[in-house]
């Protein structure tokens, strides 16, 4: 796996993405329906279908997650599918009111049959998966992805303010208290979810307990500032801001995707909540 996968990843040679998604467990990725069967010739079958895969069709291979005969309820197994792999196929295509440079489309797995020395790890063993891989790495990327945007929209209410002039007055929009103390509070904004990203990233390097606390608090509070601070910076900028064609508009649709792409805003409010108290974090 490492040399057929990792290292041409590594190298920018190979794009890889994942497969988690269904339509019966939504949200509870962790309790997928697709089926992986062990053969007796060494290799493995799977059954299922995914959809919101990103990247849909144009990567090189897929992280698919499954049950396994046998599986316990809070089990789950996960395989690499490279894009070549025999009876896969595609439904779509995608259109989403944002991320419309993503190919988040169905994949529909039919009797697939790859060698057994895809699975990562063991079978039935893919909880570690969630807390220490997709939550560190893939939240904390989103964190970033969300707080970029953010801080664009911030700069584009900003760029708008300080050029904004009344023709009839001669006033100045820079001038205005109000789109002052708007501005302020938004600058403000951005900055807190900046520094709570930076420091669980520092906690999850220097491996410190809290680590995946501030990780989970961190992609909830971003995706809520992105869209209020997108929201806020539309109104700031006014009516040429509504344009469908402007940089606003495709913002605005691209922050509101933050709070659904899994694990939601929702569920790591839960799991942050169930961490204090010292309760399992995964139920369905």
């Amino acid at each position: 796996q490492v040399d057929e996968f990792l290292k041409p990843i590594a190298a920018g040679d190979h794009i890889t993405t994942l497969a988690l998604s269904e339509a019966g467990s939504g949200v509870f990725f962790y309790f997928p329906e697709t089926r992986i069967v062990e053969r007796d010739d060494g290799q493995i079958q799977i059954s299922g279908r995914k959809h919101f895969v990103t990247n849909g069709s144009f990567a090189d291979s897929y992280v698919v997650s499954g049950n396994h005969c046998g599986a316990q309820e809070d089990e789950f197994s996960c395989v690499v599918l490279r894009a070549d792999s025999a009876n896969i196929s595609w439904s779509g295509p995608w259109r989403g009111l944002g991320m419309r440079g993503n190919s988040s489309i169905c994949m529909n797995l039919n009797d697939v049959v790859i060698p057994d020395t895809n699975i990562l790890g063991k079978l039935g063993d893919q909880i570690w998966y969630v807390f220490n891989v997709i939550a560190p790495y893939f939240l904390v990327a989103m964190s970033g992805t969300y707080l970029g945007l953010a801080s664009r929209a911030l700069e584009v209410a900003v760029e708008h303010i300080k050029t904004r002039q009344y023709s009839h007055s001669g006033a100045r929009l820079v001038e205005s208290e109000v789109v002052q103390h708007r501005l302020g509070e938004m600058w403000a904004q951005v900055e807190r979810e900046r520094a709570l990203l930076y420091r669980a990233a520092k906690d999850f390097d220097q491996g410190a307990e809290t680590a995946m606390l501030r990780i989970m608090a961190s992609k909830a509070n971003v995706a809520a500032c992105a869209v209020d601070t997108v929201n806020q910076a539309m109104t700031l900028c006014g009516g040429a801001a509504y344009r469908a064609d402007g940089l606003l508009h495709r913002l605005l649709r691209d922050a509101r995707a933050a709070h659904v792409m899994a694990p939601t805003t929702d569920l790591l409010r839960i799991w942050t909540g169930r961490s204090l108290l010292g309760t399992p974090l995964l139920a369905s």
